[in-house]
């Protein structure tokens, strides 16, 4: 039997949650992908709150043109600037069941160049 793309999906990320946990020195990135937007959140697991968020849908960001794997690198970096801000260097990456490949990739790189060690 062939499981659908969300049950396989949430097969991943259940077994990526298990790995994957975040504290307020080391927060874990979670990203999501819908068809046509790109969130990222940084969360403290230990106290359940999100540090910070970025998405396409931010002003700054939803009136950049480009294609949908430049805006993924932009948010990628608005969450890392936002991350450095609150003097966070290291994070847990968790790409929720997504395939680290495309946007979840580009928005990796971003957050990478932009300083965030994972």
């Amino acid at each position: 039997m062939k499981l659908s793309k969300s049950e396989s999906r949430k097969r991943i990320k259940r077994r990526i949650r298990k790995i994957s946990f975040g504290t307020a020195t080391k927060p874990r990135l979670a990203v999501y992908r819908s068809n046509k937007e790109i969130y990222a959140q940084l969360i403290d697991d230990n106290a359940g709150v999100t540090l910070a968020a970025a998405s396409s849908r931010d002003k700054e960001i939803s009136s950049a043109t480009g294609t949908k794997s430049e805006i993924a690198t932009l948010v990628g970096k608005a969450i890392a600037e936002k991350a450095v801000a609150l003097k966070i260097d290291t994070v847990a990456f968790d790409r929720g069941g997504f395939l680290y490949h495309g946007r979840v990739k580009s928005l990796a790189e971003g957050a990478r160049e932009a300083g965030l060690k994972f």
